[in-house]
C-alpha cells in the first residue's frame, strides 16, 4: 500500500509583512469530505504498515490492562456529612461516583454511573460535579465529543430524578450559592472555546440564566469555585502570566463580587480564605513566589503581608490551611517537599527516601484536623495515599495501587542524571530500568519530554510503562527548560524568545545518554505530546540523526499559522508563552523553530504521529499538514505514520481500558523498530 499523498493547493499567508506559502492550508476544512478521506487514508496506511504487529498490539493491550484492578475504589473523603468516593466495576470503562451518609457502613448512594451514561456514545467524559450545601442537588458536566465543551445537568439526589434545564456550552466550572438553588457557572465562547462569561442558573426558576460578568479581554479565562471555608465564591480570571480574583459571600445569589487585586502585567496570585484573612501565594516581587496574608475587608496588594519569603533555590507551588497547621508545597532541586508549619512549635519537612519521586497534597476539605492527606509515587513505586498526623508525625497508608499479577519495585532502579546544555546549564534527567538490564551503549531507550507552560514532568509511576521496561527498555524524562523543574527561572528560560533552549536541552540530554553508553542513535527513541509534540518536531528538524524512532502525540507544530488565527481555541491566551507573531521580532523567532515551517529536504527518523479529530487544544490539521509536508520533502525510506482517533479529542480515547489501545500501538511501533 502506498503512503497517502495530500494534494497541494498553495495559499499565500502574510504575517508581520512577511509572506509564506502553505501548500496544505486546505486541510483545515473540517467539513470537507476530502479532508476526512485523507485522514482515513492515513489511518488505513498506518494499519497496513503495522499489520504485522496486530497480535503484538493485542498482547500489549491485554498485558497493560491486566495490571489494572477491575473492581477498584478510591480512598473516601468526608465532607459535609457524607463520605464520597469513586469506584469501578468489573469490565467497566467509566467511573461510578458514590457517597454514604456519616459512615462507610451506611447504604451506598450512586450519584452517577458513567458506564450507564456512556451507552451510545463513542466518547464520554464526566468532567466533575458539585453538590449543593444542603446535600440535595447535584450539578455535573459531561462531554460526549472530546472537545471539552460541556453540557451541565442537574439531579435531585433525594428523588434520583433529573431536574431543571440542560445548559450547553459550559466550561466545567461550577459553584453553588447557599440557597441551594442558584448555580454559578462559566460559559465558553462557541468559536474560540475561551471560558469568558460568568452566569447564574436558578433550579426550577422561570427567569432566564443571568450574566454576572463577561471577561472581554481575550487573554483571560474564567474559573468559578467555592472557597475551602465554604464562606465565599471565588472567580479567577487568568492567563499564563496574570491573575485577577473576585470574591463574594456564598449567600449572595446576585454575585456582587469584589476584586482582590486587579490584573497587572506579570502579576500572578492564588488565594484561599480562612477566618478573616486571605492567604495568597504570589510572584509579586518574588520570581519563585512567596506566601502572603491580608485582611478580607482590605485585600488589595498594598495591604499584603509576607509570611514566607522568596528563595532563589526553592519554588513555592501550593499551600493547604488547617486550624493549627499550614502545609506548604515547595520544589527544591526538582523534587517536591512538604513543609509543615504548626501554629505553635517548630516547623519541619516530611522526609522521603527515594532519589527521584513525586509527592503532592491530596484533597483536604476540613480545617479542624491534624491529618494531612497526601499522595506519593515514583518511577518504581505505585501510587499510594496516606494520612499524615502533623502532630505525631505518623504516616498511615490508606491505599496502595494494587497491580494484579504482582509488581516488585525491587526489580527496578531509578536515578537522576544531569546533562550539560550548550550554555553550561545542567539539565536533569530522571531515568528508570530493570536492574537486570545493564545499559551497554546499544540498549533501547525512550526519552520523554514536554518543556512548556511551566509544567513539570514529575517522575511518576505508570502501569503501561512496565511493558517497555520488562522488554529491556530504559525510560528517561528530560526535564528541559520551559518546565519549572528548577524554579521559575527554568520556565522563563524556555519560553518566548528563549524557547529554543527547550529544544537544545532535549538534544543535549539525548547526546549525553549516548555519550554515557545508555544507548546509541540506532536505539534511541523520543516521545512528547501537545507542546511536547512541538519539542519532538523541533528536535527532529535540528538533529534527525540522533533518533531512531519518534512519537509525536497531538503535536503543536504549526506554530506561526495557529498563533496568527484568533478564532482558533486557545490562541489569544498563548501570546505570553510563544509571543505574538504579528510582532516582527516574535515572527522571526517563531519561524526559526516552528516544526511545520522548518521541514526540509533531509532524512528523518521513523515517526508515528497521533491526533484526534475533535481536539480543541491542538487542532487535528496541525499534525495532518505536518505529515503531508514531511512526506513531500523527506529523503529516507523510514516509516512515517499518522493515526487519527476520529471519535476523540486532545486526551485520546475516554475509557479507562480503551485508552491503552493507542498506547499498545505506540509501544508496538517502538519495539518494531529498535528491538
Amino acid at each position: 500500500m502506498q503512503a497517502p499523498i495530500a494534494q497541494k493547493i498553495p495559499v499565500t499567508l502574510t504575517t508581520a509583512g512577511q509572506e509564506r506559502i502553505d501548500n496544505y492550508f486546505w486541510l483545515k476544512e473540517r467539513d470537507n469530505p476530502q479532508v476526512i478521506a485523507y485522514l482515513e487514508a492515513e489511518n488505513a496506511y498506518t494499519k497496513t504498515v503495522m499489520s504485522d504487529t496486530e497480535d503484538f498490539q493485542e498482547q500489549l493491550y491485554t498485558e497493560i490492562t491486566s495490571r489494572i484492578k477491575q473492581e477498584d475504589q478510591t480512598t473516601p473523603y468526608f465532607e459535609n456529612g457524607y463520605y464520597y468516593y469513586t469506584r469501578y466495576e468489573q469490565g467497566g470503562e467509566y467511573p461510578i461516583y458514590c457517597r454514604r451518609k456519616e459512615s462507610m457502613e451506611a447504604p451506598e448512594e450512586v450519584l452517577l454511573n458513567g458506564n450507564v451514561m456512556a451507552q451510545g456514545h463513542a466518547y464520554f467524559h464526566i468532567d466533575g460535579y458539585e453538590i449543593s450545601p444542603d446535600n440535595r442537588m447535584m450539578a455535573y458536566c459531561i462531554d460526549t465529543v472530546g472537545r471539552r465543551i460541556y453540557a451541565t445537568m442537574f439531579k435531585d439526589l433525594q428523588t434520583g430524578e433529573a431536574t431543571g434545564a440542560i445548559i450547553s456550552g459550559t466550561a466545567g466550572s461550577l459553584a453553588w450559592a447557599d440557597d441551594n438553588k442558584t448555580l454559578f457557572y462559566t460559559l465558553k465562547n462557541p468559536e474560540t472555546l475561551r471560558s469568558e462569561k460568568l452566569m447564574t442558573h436558578v433550579i426550577d426558576g422561570n427567569q432566564p440564566d443571568r450574566l454576572v460578568f463577561h471577561e472581554r479581554n481575550e487573554a483571560y479565562d474564567l474559573d468559578v469555585f467555592r472557597s475551602k471555608s465554604d464562606k465565599m465564591i471565588f472567580v479567577a480570571s487568568e492567563s499564563n502570566s496574570s491573575t485577577e480574583y473576585r470574591f463574594a459571600d456564598a449567600a449572595d445569589t446576585e454575585g456582587n463580587f469584589t476584586i482582590v487585586q486587579p490584573h497587572k502585567k506579570g502579576l500572578e496570585y492564588h488565594l484561599e480564605h480562612f477566618r478573616d484573612k486571605f492567604y495568597i501565594i504570589t510572584n509579586y516581587q518574588a520570581k519563585n513566589f512567596r506566601l502572603m496574608e491580608t485582611m478580607v475587608d482590605n485585600p488589595s496588594i498594598k495591604n499584603w503581608k509576607e509570611m514566607i519569603s522568596h528563595r532563589d533555590d526553592v519554588l513555592l507551588e501550593d499551600f493547604e490551611i488547617f486550624n493549627d497547621f499550614l502545609v506548604v508545597v515547595e520544589r527544591k532541586n526538582g523534587l517536591i517537599q512538604l513543609r509543615i508549619r504548626p501554629v505553635s512549635g517548630e516547623e519541619y519537612y516530611m522526609t522521603f527516601d527515594e532519589e527521584v519521586y513525586t509527592a503532592d497534597v491530596s484533597y483536604n476539605p476540613a480545617f479542624d484536623t491534624d491529618l494531612l492527606r497526601f499522595t506519593y509515587n515514583s518511577l518504581t513505586t505505585p501510587n499510594s495515599v496516606f494520612d499524615y498526623n502533623m502532630r505525631t508525625r505518623e504516616k498511615t497508608l490508606l491505599k496502595s495501587q494494587e497491580i494484579p499479577g504482582g509488581f516488585n519495585s525491587d526489580e527496578y532502579t531509578a536515578k537522576r542524571l544531569y546533562a550539560p546544555a550548550p550554555d553550561g546549564k545542567k539539565i536533569p534527567i530522571s531515568l528508570v530500568h530493570k536492574k537486570d538490564v545493564e545499559p551497554d551503549g546499544h540498549t533501547p531507550l525512550l526519552l520523554y519530554g514536554y518543556g512548556s507552560y511551566g509544567f513539570t514532568l514529575d517522575p511518576a509511576f505508570s502501569v503501561a510503562r512496565i511493558s517497555l521496561l520488562d522488554r529491556g527498555f530504559v525510560y528517561a524524562i528530560a526535564h528541559v527548560r520551559g518546565g519549572q523543574t528548577l524554579g521559575r527561572e527554568w520556565y522563563d528560560d524556555g519560553k518566548l524568545l528563549n524557547k529554543r533552549n527547550s529544544f537544545t536541552d532535549f538534544i543535549a540530554c539525548a547526546e549525553y545518554l549516548i555519550a554515557e553508553k545508555y544507548t546509541d542513535a540506532e536505539h534511541l527513541c523520543a516521545m512528547g505530546g501537545s507542546a511536547g509534540g512541538l519539542l519532538m518536531g523541533a528536535a527532529v528538524n535540528m538533529r534527525p540523526e540522533l533518533f531512531k524512532a519518534v512519537i509525536a502525540a497531538v503535536p503543536f507544530v504549526d506554530v506561526v499559522t495557529t498563533m496568527c488565527d484568533k478564532t482558533i481555541p486557545l490562541t489569544t491566551g498563548e501570546y505570553d508563552e510563544w509571543g505574538d507573531p504579528e510582532d516582527e521580532t516574535f515572527y522571526s523567532y517563531i519561524m526559526s523553530y516552528s516544526p511545520y515551517d522548518n521541514v526540509t529536504t533531509q532524512a528523518y527518523p521513523n515517526m508515528l504521529i497521533t491526533t484526534g479529530l475533535h481536539d480543541s487544544q491542538v487542532q487535528y490539521w496541525e499534525p495532518a499538514k505536518w505529515i503531508a509536508k514531511l512526506r513531500d520533502l523527506k529523503t529516507d525510506d523510514n516509516m512515517l505514520l499518522m493515526h487519527t482517533n476520529m471519535d476523540a479529542g486532545h486526551g485520546g480515547a475516554s475509557g479507562r481500558f480503551e485508552q491503552y489501545r493507542e498506547t499498545a500501538l505506540e509501544f508496538a511501533f517502538l519495539c518494531k523498530i529498535v528491538t
